[in-house]
């Protein structure tokens, strides 16, 4: 049910999931909805999914109890049988505190997001630096 409200064309859903990446993600979710009972074939189903999402955020609860922002995927469709897609950002952990608190930040894989391109073709101003790799 949920894809299909999300492929009815209008812009902005919102969902949440529990898995260990977004390509786990991903699996998981094809998983819940052949559970469902649908009789949709499992390429159908990846392409509604694939069309339904444009980007996976992942929150990730570390070894310390706390929880931080580990990737952000964009989905870019169908490649073969399989759900495209691309990491933009992704966590670096660079140590521990003191404390042991895991530290670290999230980082650009220098990867651009198709629609920011789509964006900078319109001529609506974007900031491609947030993107390159540090």
């Amino acid at each position: 049910d949920m894809l299909q409200a999300m492929n009815t064309g209008h812009d902005g859903s919102l969902t949440t999931g529990h898995a260990n990446d977004p390509r786990d993600f991903l699996a998981r979710l094809e998983t819940m909805v052949m559970m469902a009972g649908t009789e949709l074939p499992e390429r159908a189903i990846r392409e509604q999914i694939s069309a339904a999402l444009d980007f996976v955020i992942q929150l990730s609860r570390f070894a310390d109890g706390s929880r931080k922002l580990t990737y952000i995927t964009e989905i870019l469709g169908m490649k073969g049988d399989t759900i495209a897609s691309q990491d933009i950002f992704r966590f670096k952990q660079t140590g521990m505190s003191e404390d042991g608190r895991i530290v670290g930040k999230i980082l650009p894989t220098g990867i651009v997001p198709k629609f920011y391109v789509d964006l900078k073709q319109k001529g609506l101003p974007v900031n491609m630096s947030i993107f390159r790799e540090t």
